[in-house]
């Protein structure tokens, strides 16, 4: 339990439950990186306050408690992060009265600005950005799609080579405080086609492969490789894919916790369990999906039968929509859902390949699916998988409302990029 005393002073003088307004993901994210992990002390207009701040589902949903100490108001909210950014839900009290005790918190004292949507950085990396200049937004037209990426300049000349940041879902945005600890290189990052600013242009299926020769034509664009590459979750298995085919863009793969079932024992039950996740998301809608989503990825060990045939939960556990918008676009159970689970990586292709591949896995996530595969990759490859700090999401320092450890993170990629 951490606890720390923080006074709100003239922040809180309009109480808790003061008129919010509406909140958008930018305002919300900020709002939430006020409160630390755990429990904490807090006086807001005079009157001591306890609120609790904890991960649920991977990750994927935080739970707030607050309570007036020696008094009788309490409250609590469910923050669903999406890849669009941070969606509060309330638990039976009006969104204004959990917005206004968040704003009636402490602000840190080097908050600033509105940044880019899902941007949200911790306060160590806004005092480090300053240092790294800011990203160039280029455009690439590729077959079928329009391919949005960044460009981050070292901040003096530099021999090192380029360092490309990928995700799948995750976009450019996950990757902004991970990118600020690494300013003595060039750093790329990019939108997946289909995901946030990159957007289709034609009906060609998306796959690990056509997302992996996206990859080939973005690193041609910027130079030309070999590049070093770090990939995580989804972004692992298109760069697995991206090495097979273009053996001499990567001089240096770190592949963090692919969602991989082909590499697995229980393969068969790892991928019915995610072609499952798709069907009750095109069935009932993104609530739903997310709800079964977060309990399939939260499994410990091998699927079993029992797993894969299980039901949605009650999408309103993880405070999340419980009726059906009628959209089918979210690219997570849309696309990767899909496409992922039959999809074979050409493993022969890369252990030929000149790339330096290291299948990586976090300390908190070892046991389930993503850590698993990261761990049996490695066993099929011949080598050893890397330990990195935090789970799943151990790179992020703020983005889409999450916080891994972001510092000891960059601290063991670097070594590994090192050699």
């Amino acid at each position: 339990m951490t606890t720390a005393v923080a006074d709100a002073g003239e922040a809180g003088a309009a109480g808790v439950g003061a008129a919010a307004g509406d909140v958008g993901p930018e305002e919300l994210g900020r709002l939430l990186a006020r409160v630390p992990e755990g429990w904490t002390r807090f006086q807001i207009a005079g009157r001591p306050w306890a609120v609790s701040r904890v991960a649920r589902g991977d990750g994927r949903t935080v739970t707030l408690e607050a309570e007036q100490l020696g008094g009788a108001d309490s409250f609590g909210a469910n923050v669903w992060l999406t890849s669009s950014g941070p969606v509060l839900r309330p638990c039976e009290v009006p969104a204004e009265k959990v917005l206004g005790l968040l704003r009636a918190l402490p602000a840190p004292a080097d908050e600033f600005g509105i940044h880019p949507p899902s941007s949200l950085l911790t306060a160590a990396n806004r005092r480090r950005r300053t240092t790294m200049p800011e990203p160039t937004t280029r455009t690439l037209e590729v077959p079928g799609a329009v391919l949005t990426y960044d460009v981050r300049e070292p901040a003096a000349p530099s021999s090192e080579r380029t360092l490309v940041l990928i995700g799948s879902p995750m976009g450019a945005a996950g990757f902004t405080t991970l990118a600020g600890h690494f300013d003595d290189r060039r750093v790329v990052t990019y939108d997946p086609r289909g995901v946030e600013r990159s957007t289709l242009t034609g009906d060609d299926p998306v796959t690990p492969d056509t997302r992996a020769d996206d990859l080939h034509r973005l690193v041609q664009e910027v130079g030309g490789g070999p590049v070093d590459v770090f990939a995580s979750s989804g972004g692992a298995v298109e760069a697995l894919a991206w090495v097979a085919a273009h053996p001499d863009d990567v001089a240096t793969l770190v592949a963090h916790e692919p969602p991989l079932p082909a590499v697995l024992p229980d393969r068969d039950l790892a991928a019915a369990a995610m072609r499952r996740n798709h069907e009750i998301y095109m069935a009932q809608g993104f609530g739903a999906g997310m709800a079964h989503f977060i309990a399939i990825v939260s499994h410990e060990g091998e699927y079993t039968d029992e797993v894969v045939a299980m039901p949605a939960p009650d999408p309103a556990m993880f405070g999340m929509p419980t009726e059906d918008d009628g959209s089918r676009d979210e690219p997570l159970m849309g696309i990767n859902m899909r496409t992922y689970p039959d999809w074979e990586p050409d493993l022969e292709a890369v252990r030929a390949a000149p790339t330096v591949v290291v299948p990586a896995y976090g300390e908190e996530s070892r046991s389930v699916m993503t850590g698993r595969a990261a761990i049996a990759l490695a066993e099929r490859l011949g080598t050893e998988p890397l330990e990195f700090p935090g789970g799943h999401d151990g790179f992020l320092g703020g983005e889409y409302g999450q916080t891994g450890q972001p510092e000891p993170f960059a601290k063991r990629l670097r070594e590994v990029l090192q050699g």
